[in-house]
């Protein structure tokens, strides 16, 4: 296995991050390190995770996610980076799904797929990124890896919170732009490497839970507060990649606009918010109008490796009723911090729908009702026993969470 890093950009959420380390703890990669870049606020939730003395820390108080993306890049020292954000937590499995395509030398990026608030349907999936920025999906049948080979104004779009590159190709790119502070960074960069070729691994079993926390740009339930980051590297990408080095803002206004509208008609703004977010949107346009383009070189720091510790873990699997939560989820902590990964599911004897989280304590909870669904394309009601139940949904996770070597322990 090629030495990999991870690289984890916090900026302001502390307790994300925190859950985040938790979650990178329980991965199986055998030869890692984890690089967490942070502003003043999140940093100290290193120092309080037990894992300060493994994680190399890069304090970075600039907003720029790019800026920040790339000062991990220049401390990191695996062939091999990867990417996730603070508000993300990876399967167990997750990085070693993720960099098994980029042991080939041939294939230059994989990006996993990204679950969303309720812990089982996708947020993202394969979808395919033109110059445009538009992106249109991509079908990926299977839990085979799909490889797409990249040419000009045309890619495989990954996601920043669930993506790896060679580091090699990412260096001779000179990395992220800063002109992205935030928004369609990777997006640039998948352009950038699918016009000099490069080959993407879409990888369904790489897959990472995304809660969108709460920030000063979006509420937790993702109603926008300020479009002028979104605007500006809006801008920025036309700019760069679209047919025209002076875009026009008006179709994506219109779409930002529909976007707010769906939000007010929810009952989730006021109507006048809708004028005032769209004022940032386009302040947002008009500095990416201006903004320079190109990269700056990367400064390499110190190449001494920090190794994050993983081990293949047992995957144990505990089961109860939901008045039973409290002894089971001690139990659970119990078997975490003894190394194992443990998935606990709490059933109500009803045909709720199931939802998936990941605790602080690190134990993967799935809760639901006995006979409702957690795949949100399986039939509303399934009548089976709660033992069926919960081999069922052990299988489920099963490629996420079992290292090969291993059967999932069901009790």
């Amino acid at each position: 296995m090629l030495p990999a890093s991870v690289v984890v950009v916090s900026h302001g959420r502390p307790d994300a991050l925190r859950r985040c380390l938790t979650g990178l703890a329980q991965i199986d990669y055998p030869d890692v390190e984890v690089i967490v870049v942070a502003d003043a606020t999140s940093a100290p939730a290193v120092m309080s995770s037990g894992l300060a003395d493994v994680i190399r820390l890069v304090r970075f108080d600039t907003p720029n996610i790019s800026a920040a993306r790339n000062a991990g890049v220049a401390q990191s020292t695996g062939d091999l980076i990867a990417f996730i954000d603070d508000d993300a937590v990876p399967e167990p499995r997750w990085l070693s799904h993720l960099l098994a395509p980029l042991q080939d030398g041939s294939v230059t990026v994989a990006g996993g797929f990204v679950r969303g608030r309720n812990g089982i349907s996708f947020q993202w999936r394969g979808r395919m990124v033109f110059g445009d920025g538009q992106a249109v999906p991509l079908p990926v049948k299977g839990d085979r890896p799909v490889l797409v080979q990249g040419s000009v104004g045309r890619a495989a779009k990954t996601e920043g919170t669930n993506m790896a590159v060679r580091r090699d190709a990412l260096m001779a790119l000179g990395g992220f732009d800063p002109a992205f502070e935030f928004y369609l960074d990777e997006t640039d960069v998948n352009l950038r490497l699918a016009a000099r070729g490069a080959v993407t691994a879409l990888v369904p079993l790489a897959q990472v839970h995304h809660g969108y926390a709460a920030s000063p740009r979006r509420t937790a339930g993702r109603v926008p507060r300020n479009l002028f980051q979104i605007g500006a590297s809006l801008a920025v990408f036309l700019r760069k990649h679209g047919p025209t080095r002076n875009p026009s803002r008006v179709l994506h206004r219109a779409e930002q606009r529909r976007r707010l509208l769906g939000h007010m008609v929810a009952g989730h703004m006021m109507p006048g918010d809708v004028r005032r977010i769209l004022a940032t949107f386009d302040a947002g346009w008009a500095a990416g109008m201006t903004r320079p383009l190109g990269q700056i070189a990367l400064v390499e720091g110190p190449r001494d490796r920090l190794r994050f510790p993983t081990t293949v873990r047992p995957h144990d699997v505990m089961s109860g009723r939901f008045w039973q939560a409290s002894r089971l989820r001690d139990e659970a902590r119990a078997r975490v911090s003894g190394g194992a990964v443990v998935t606990l599911y709490l059933f109500s004897f009803s045909g709720l729908f199931h939802r998936v989280r990941f605790t602080d304590a690190g134990v993967w909870e799935q809760s639901g009702g006995q006979f409702g669904r957690s795949d949100r394309d399986a039939p509303i009601l399934t009548f089976v026993t709660a033992r069926a139940r919960s081999l069922r949904e052990a299988q489920r996770v099963h490629d996420l969470r079992v290292p090969q070597v291993q059967k999932s322990n069901v009790n």
